[in-house]
């Protein structure tokens, strides 16, 4: 199979073109489809929001031709506030963290390695000294994936009332 040729746009606070929104909602109906009876999937729209009006986010979309076909987004995480914080008995070292919010692949683009090429954007060149991220438990090939990429498990967090428990996977950035 040859590789798929994408083109990836990165998108930062304060700099988001008018329909920034809209495409990711796009990407999240699609991938999302079959659950958005889910009342915690129906919230997406508000996260969107939240996440990029944070000073410091910062998005990576992949493009096939005009059509996107996932995204990744994050920002840094508040000093002491960090999803790891209550998990880790410990501060490391170096605590600067950022978080990594939104991983989301259209179905037809997954097991590309489209994944992989989004969060390796997203996070090249950060300058922080973590990365953070929340998988569902429930989807153990996710959390395997996001061990081959260099996360490790390090507790667990229900952020929200209404969310899955997740698992809180931590890596060290270069």
């Amino acid at each position: 199979m040859e590789p798929i040729l994408i083109e990836l746009r990165r998108y930062r606070h304060g700099d988001l073109p008018a329909d920034f929104r809209d495409l990711l909602l796009g990407v999240h109906a699609d991938a999302y489809a079959t659950q958005m009876d889910d009342p915690f999937i129906q919230r997406f729209p508000w996260f969107v929001d939240h996440w990029s009006g944070l000073v410091g986010f910062d998005c990576v979309v992949g493009f096939d031709g005009t059509e996107p076909v996932g995204f990744a987004y994050g920002a840094p995480a508040t000093p002491g506030r960090e999803w790891w914080r209550e998990c880790l008995a410990r501060p490391p070292e170096h605590s600067d963290t950022f978080s990594v919010s939104e991983l989301m692949v259209r179905p037809r683009w997954r097991k590309t390695g489209m994944s992989d090429q989004l969060h390796a954007a997203l996070i090249a060149d950060r300058p922080e000294a973590l990365a953070v991220l929340l998988v569902d438990p429930e989807h153990p090939k996710v959390q395997d994936l996001y061990e081959s990429w260099g996360y490790r498990k390090v507790g667990d967090r229900q952020p929200f009332p209404d969310s899955p428990r997740y698992a809180v996977m931590l890596r060290d950035l270069p």
